[in-house]
């Protein structure tokens, strides 16, 4: 087995249970699977250039992209002319042919979106929470998906692909930081929630670590498309992140690498701390409170952010302190080539904490490190329910990132 292999087969699949009812999307074969992929890499590409990219001969290209194409997976651009030979002919995804549901689970908030087979958003609702319990999630995410079913002809919901869900895993760790009453969390160890969807639901439903979902909607739709290997560190509520190697994401053994929450960096007194009680927005809350502001804007939603000035100042130096730490670290480990942060706030927050870690950095002792390129996120707050979303769509029509950088000159005999 090549490298390769292995990567693609380090990341254990995300969690799913097949539903029932009308849902009719079928499944595509690998082939159908690695076109539909390529066409939406390489917008615009025509039957040559997947022929060349895959190895399949133009004849398999060609049954394959009209088999699409009929099932309204492709559509086709105007030709190009004035080459010799017949007019090359751009063919794209068709947002439309595909949607299915995110739904990201914050330890402030929760959010359901409608994501089309391109990537887009076209409908999302969202919900804040002093804490989360399942008595108030599952209403939201079941009477949400119906509500926003009902507002659908019957054609778009026939072309619905399936449920994903992006939450924190063992929520009842972090009951005292969200300031929940003792004991009130407990109750997420006996729920699965996503057994309890899918009860409530026709559609499949997948279920994935929202830090890692995050970092997976970067890769397929945002800056990640540009780097083969990056560290990826989503600030929410707590902060979360991931690992891309080899153009995949990487999960470990026990699916926790990239978790660098727990990762050990000196604050500003020189005393030692977790990575997460430094560089998380709960800590921006709470110096919020201590100087008599009210926080709750933070968790309204992410273009709702006001500048909060000195408290905000404060935690952007100090998070920025401890980041550029871990991205330090994780380069001594890796030779990534990016190091990726975003978040759960605005694009100017996010763009001045990028900035704060790039002079960070440059107060280190750096000696014997290469430093990887620090760069803003660009799929934004909503990272984790698109991450979320994405499940259902690749695990019934594309194929992950490795495999688009693979030699596929064998591909016909899948």
């Amino acid at each position: 087995m090549s490298h390769d292999d292995h990567a693609r087969l380090a990341e254990p699949a995300p969690r799913v249970s097949a539903g029932g009812g009308s849902n009719q999307v079928r499944v595509r074969a690998y082939n159908e699977r690695l076109v539909l992929s390529l066409v939406r890499q390489n917008p615009g590409c025509s039957k040559a250039d997947i022929a060349r990219l895959t190895g399949l001969s133009a004849q398999t290209v060609s049954v394959i992209m009209r088999s699409l194409e009929s099932d309204e997976l492709l559509m086709r651009g105007e030709p190009i002319r004035g080459r010799v030979g017949q007019p090359s002919v751009p063919m794209f995804i068709n947002p439309e042919a595909v949607f299915s549901f995110g739904v990201k689970i914050g330890r402030r908030s929760a959010d359901l979106v409608l994501m089309d087979f391109a990537g887009k958003i076209s409908k999302q609702r969202h919900r804040t929470y002093r804490y989360p319990h399942p008595d108030h999630l599952l209403p939201f995410i079941c009477d949400g998906i119906a509500a926003m079913e009902a507002e659908m002809d019957e054609n778009t919901r026939a072309r619905i692909a399936g449920i994903g869900i992006a939450a924190p895993f063992e929520l009842w760790n972090w009951a005292e930081e969200v300031g929940a009453p003792e004991g009130a969390m407990d109750i997420w160890r006996h729920v699965d929630l996503q057994v309890e969807v899918q009860t409530r639901m026709s559609h499949p439903v997948y279920l994935r670590n929202d830090a890692t979902s995050a970092c997976g909607a970067e890769l397929v739709f945002g800056a990640g498309q540009r780097y083969p290997d990056f560290v990826y560190f989503y600030i929410g509520s707590f902060i979360g992140g991931g690992i891309v190697v080899n153009s995949a994401l990487f999960v470990g053994r026990t699916g926790t690498a990239g978790a660098i929450g727990p990762l050990p960096v000196r604050d500003k007194h020189g005393e030692t701390r977790q990575l997460l009680d430094i560089a998380s927005i709960f800590v921006l809350e709470n110096l919020l409170r201590e100087r008599g502001l009210d926080p709750q804007p933070l968790w309204y939603a992410a273009e709702e952010w006001i500048d909060f000035g000195e408290p905000l100042e404060i935690w952007i130096q100090d998070t920025a302190a401890a980041l550029a730490q871990a991205v330090v670290a994780a380069a001594s480990i890796i030779d990534f080539a990016a190091a990726i942060i975003d978040g759960g706030f605005p694009a100017w927050v996010r763009h001045r904490l990028v900035n704060a870690t790039i002079e960070a950095m440059n107060r280190l002792d750096l000696q014997g490190v290469v430093i990887p390129d620090i760069v803003e996120g660009e799929v934004g707050d909503q990272a984790r329910a698109i991450g979320g979303a994405s499940l259902p769509i690749f695990d019934r029509y594309l194929i992950d990132q490795t495999v688009l950088f693979k030699d596929t000159t064998h591909a016909e005999g899948h």
